[in-house]
């Protein structure tokens, strides 16, 4: 009877999935407590039930409609397949749930930012390479420079006539076949970088307000509390080190929620606040004071750069070697300044880890930005009035450079950050200890190296990809360094915002200077007379003008006119406003949807 009694309600089970949607059906089958194998045997049977409904109810219809509806279920069976098997082969998925076991949710919230990093990289990747590397292989001129090795460094010689950079891309509409379709490089060049901005602001949009209201709006929706002690055990787990792992992630969630809970207000006496207070002013005039000398060297610096590059030298290593002498000491600067920053902020004594984090975060990224702010004047007002053939290429290698040598500079701070500090403190002195995964400032070098990306994307389209392979080395660099030199935090804590302060310093200043920089190169700069797709005019979107003067001598094409005309030269803040608004919205309902969701469970439960 209880056999015949399960068979029954699993086939009411089955029907209800059966008249759901897609997306609903697919989250309630991923939350029935049963083995893998046994929600696959469930999702067939679904399927096959909605098959036979098909076919009951399109009896009579044509044979073309029953094709395509017997295609969409066999595109959505092998989409399923997929999904899961780019689930087993993520390469960092079981290296993030051992980092959040061990050290908890303050350092896993870099690896999963970094993670973030990596994914948008290889979107801006494809985009770049999609529709402006690959048309021009078609219309490229054989590369007659020889290679020796030292390009990989400098970026120059042979990679200067290459799909690299801006100079080597041509203006002319390239056309393979007479009379046949023509690809307008022009127009793809400033439209792909322009459609891809809008996106990365729409996805940066997004994604702050996500974490936003998760951790700051409406925090105990995902908090859980009792709920990761009653109800958040996966049942599918039977794994003898899986069941482990798990034991440890929920114990250290757990331990973050307690201490947050039971944190305590420290009572100072008034001597002692007048203290800390003159304490913390001080070491702020000391942390401004660095950065304002180390964007005065890089200034001065980079004039000496470029005088030392426009004379020429006398052989190709001094030459070589000058043009990595910028990229060095920014990025010395940029590695040794944020060490002090972090001494300081521990001889503060902040009464919680999330404040010396915090306050770690605001003086790296003013010194970080304000490098990068020194650079981008640098190259929009003294390189691109330089007599330089082509300014967008030697920005581009400026900026290939700085990401390379930034990039090795990462590599060599973990060594001597995290391998020599536990070196030191297990062997000389032993009272140190070992250290703590610094993320403050390992969180500001990823913005930064972004932050050029973004800049250099307009004079060297490649540079994602670049950064992408960058990134992914630093991931298990960094994993490898945490597990074998670092310690878990001393103190427990909770860092829910965490994941929402990192997003906001990527979009603002981030993202949002870089912006400017492209406006400014866009409409206000004249493009080099020799190289580029834009060789010839009077400014970059001087392209678009013209196109849009050609379209409206057509009658066909004058709608397309005016939408430029009355939408987009007019209101193109207002249009995105609008834009971002309506994903808000969209968001906010979906998550009110899960809420409703959670709150029917718990009432079952």
């Amino acid at each position: 009877f209880c056999f015949l009694h399960g068979f029954v309600v699993e086939e009411v089970s089955i029907r209800n999935l059966a008249n759901m949607s897609t997306n609903k059906r697919i989250k309630e089958i991923q939350k029935l407590p049963e083995p893998m194998r046994k929600r696959r045997e469930i999702r067939n049977k679904v399927l096959q039930e909605i098959t036979k409904k098909s076919r009951h109810r399109g009896a009579q219809l044509s044979c073309c409609t029953q094709c395509l509806q017997g295609a969409a279920v066999s595109f959505r069976r092998f989409g399923n397949t997929l999904s899961e098997w780019f689930h087993l082969v993520q390469i960092w998925h079981k290296a993030l749930k051992i980092i959040g076991a061990e050290f908890g949710t303050s350092v896993l919230s870099y690896f999963v930012f970094l993670k973030w990093l990596i994914s948008f990289n290889l979107f801006s990747f494809l985009i770049n390479f999609g529709f402006i590397t690959i048309p021009q292989f078609l219309a490229a001129e054989p590369n007659n420079l020889s290679f020796t090795g030292l390009e990989l460094f400098t970026g120059a010689g042979y990679f200067q006539n290459t799909v690299l950079y801006y100079g080597f891309y041509t203006n002319a509409t390239i056309s393979k076949i007479e009379n046949g379709p023509s690809y307008n490089m022009q127009l793809a060049y400033i439209f792909t970088l322009g459609i891809y901005f809008i996106i990365c602001f729409l996805i940066l949009l997004f994604s702050m307000t996500k974490s936003f209201y998760r951790n700051f709006l409406n925090p105990q929706t995902y908090s859980g509390n009792a709920s990761k002690l009653l109800c958040t055990w996966d049942f599918n787990i039977t794994n003898e080190k899986s069941v482990k792992l798990k034991q440890k992630n929920l114990s250290t969630q757990i331990k973050e929620d307690l201490t947050e809970v039971n944190k305590e207000a420290l009572d100072f006496s008034v001597m002692d606040r007048v203290l800390r207070i003159a304490f913390h002013l001080l070491a702020w005039v000391v942390s401004l004071g660095a950065a304002v000398a180390a964007c005065t060297g890089v200034y001065f610096l980079s004039i000496n750069n470029l005088k030392l590059f426009m004379k020429g030298h006398r052989n190709d290593l001094e030459s070589q070697a000058a043009m990595l002498v910028l990229p060095v000491i920014a990025s010395l600067l940029n590695t040794l300044i944020p060490f002090f920053f972090s001494w300081l902020g521990h001889l503060e004594r902040f009464q919680t880890p999330g404040q010396h984090i915090y306050v770690t975060l605001a003086r790296v990224a003013i010194l970080k930005m304000s490098i990068v702010g020194i650079l981008c004047y640098y190259w929009l007002n003294i390189v691109a009035t330089s007599e330089s053939q082509c300014w967008e290429t030697l920005v581009g290698q400026d900026i290939y450079r700085l990401v390379l040598v930034d990039f090795i500079f990462c590599l060599i701070g973990s060594f001597f950050g995290e391998f020599l500090r536990r070196i030191i403190g297990t062997t000389v002195c032993v009272s140190l200890g070992l250290p703590e995964f610094d993320i403050g400032r390992n969180v500001l070098d990823l913005i930064y190296a972004q932050t050029l990306t973004w800049i250099g994307i307009l004079f060297s389209p490649l540079l994602p990809g670049i950064q992408m392979i960058a990134f992914l080395i630093v991931f298990f660099v960094k994993k490898v360094s945490l597990m074998r030199n670092c310690q878990p935090p001393r103190k427990v804590w909770r860092t829910a915002q965490m994941m929402t302060s990192f997003m906001f310093l990527l979009f603002c200043p981030s993202f949002l200077g870089v912006l400017s920089v492209t406006g400014v190169t866009v409409w206000r700069l004249k493009p080099s007379e020799g190289c580029g797709p834009f060789r010839g005019l009077s400014s970059m979107y001087a392209a678009v003008s013209g196109w849009i003067q050609t379209l409206e001598s057509h009658t066909a094409s004058k709608w397309v006119a005016w939408i430029y005309h009355n939408l987009i030269t007019s209101g193109l803040f207002f249009v995105l406003s609008i834009i971002a608004l309506i994903v808000i919205y969209l968001h906010w309902k979906i998550i009110q949807g899960r809420k409703t969701i959670a709150k029917n469970l718990r009432q079952q439960i």
